[in-house]
């Protein structure tokens, strides 16, 4: 027996996926797991797996017999802007399929995911468990988890109430520990030793190089006008390998012609920059429907953008959201802190920061923030705006939105260590005008 685990970091195997849900599945049926009573089906499994690798705060590792997957668990982390709970993590969706245990397989898993929690700086690791699953208790028991808390009415399962387990384990030495467990905060005493200042975390910012499409070429508008556009290129696709040959990992792609033409229109374009590198690319412009949603991420689109549909229509959004979770992506678009939304040819009487809790609320990975007066100005980002919102949110913020120079990059990296929300940005114009080289802008930001 050959037993190995592994953190997946890029997209499955058609047979690992495959093996991924068979266990799964038999998972689910034998006591449930991922919140589910009954397997959703291998369709709604697939999606749910994939989405999770492009969720930054979870780590799926797998555990295999013989090179065949028969469990998983996933490492959480807290948001970035969840300062407080930085150091600590939570194990999730952990199982081992029931033809495959007593193998050792959930020992080997669970020190491997303590082990990936530990390699990111994690000092505490939590986890709950349903008290029926004794045996899960018994491997985390001895593996050093602490029982600290009992949730009376964890479940509701076959008519039945299911009480739930609270379990941690520190993770610090054994010096840094005593350090830990002596300086506990206790409530209303006054007189607790504070804690020392958690180390500054600089993950650097994701950059987005902006390929935005007009009938076939990728151009750049200044300020949203369809009529006020510069040509760049007539070959997209070429464009996106010259991106990814210059060390880049993400795309941001939007159909201009989409945008204002409620469905999707460069559609070759679109399909030529997905085969032409392995980005990950995140799309946007004219996607108002399901069928597109589906469409699209079927297609190789890693994430998909919703504008205006998320102001006309939430309840779309938060379907989606369900059925793709961490592939969906809001994209607020404001003049002057009012969202607009038809290619940015309508506006609103509704506050951007509105909708971004709207959308935090109907389940979306991140929001992209653009301030439309900046856009293709060239003249800076609106980072009191963008500031404003991600210290509102939970989840990542993408700016967007008047990069014309490498001190408007240094400018927002400035601002995100103060505000760890703000997760990335997107740069169009400067990039093709030569304005901002790539090697200095991925330099600046710390991070492709």
């Amino acid at each position: 027996m050959s037993v190995t685990c592994e953190r997946i970091t890029s997209h499955f195997s058609p047979d690992d996926l495959e093996n991924l849900i068979e266990a799964t599945t038999a998972g689910i049926l034998d006591g449930g797991g991922f919140g589910w009573v009954q397997p959703p089906g291998n369709q709604a499994l697939a999606r749910y797996f994939e989405g999770l690798l492009l969720v930054p705060e979870r780590s799926l590792y797998v555990v295999r017999d013989e090179g065949v997957i028969c469990g998983a668990g996933q490492v959480v982390r807290p948001p970035a802007s969840y300062e407080a709970h930085a150091a600590t993590a939570n194990i999730t969706g952990f199982f081992v399929a029931p033809y495959a245990r007593g193998r050792g397989l959930g020992r080997a898993l669970v020190k491997a995911m303590l082990q990936g929690a530990r390699s990111l700086g994690c000092k505490v690791v939590n986890c709950d468990v349903r008290e029926t699953h004794a045996t899960a208790i018994g491997l985390f028991r001895s593996l050093g988890f602490e029982h600290w808390g009992t949730h009376p009415y964890y479940a509701r399962i076959g008519g039945q109430t299911v009480r739930g387990l609270f379990l941690s384990k520190l993770l610090a030495g054994e010096h840094e520990a005593a350090r830990w467990q002596s300086n506990i905060a206790l409530p209303d005493s006054g007189s607790a030793p504070a804690p020392a200042p958690a180390a500054s975390q600089d993950a650097g910012l994701t950059l987005y190089p902006a390929i935005d499409l007009k009938d076939g070429a990728c151009v750049r508008l200044r300020r949203g006008e369809m009529e006020d556009a510069t040509h760049y290129s007539d070959d997209p696709a070429a464009q996106a390998r010259m991106f990814e040959e210059a060390g880049c990992r993400h795309l941001h792609v939007v159909d201009l012609n989409g945008a204002f033409a409620g469905r999707s229109t460069n559609i070759p374009a679109i399909e030529a920059i997905v085969a032409a590198t392995n980005l990950p690319v995140q799309l946007g412009g004219g996607i108002r429907d399901m069928a597109a949603i589906d469409r699209w991420l079927e297609a190789g689109v890693s994430r998909v953008i919703l504008g205006s549909v998320a102001v006309k229509d939430p309840d779309l959004v938060r379907q989606a959201a369900r059925a793709y979770p961490g592939r969906i992506v809001a994209g607020i678009d404001a003049r002057m802190g009012r969202v607009a939304t038809e290619g940015w040819a309508e506006v609103s009487e509704l506050e951007a920061t509105d909708l971004a809790l709207r959308m935090e609320d109907a389940g979306v990975a991140a929001v992209i923030f653009t301030e439309i007066t900046r856009d293709g100005m060239l003249a800076g980002l609106d980072l009191d705006q963008t500031a404003d919102l991600a210290r509102r949110l939970s989840i990542p913020v993408i700016a967007s939105g008047g990069v014309g120079e490498l001190s408007h990059l240094q400018a927002l990296r400035n601002i995100a260590r103060d505000v760890p929300g703000i997760t990335g940005v997107i740069v169009g114009r400067a990039l093709y005008d030569g304005r901002i080289s790539l090697e200095d802008a991925l330099n600046v930001l710390g991070s492709c």
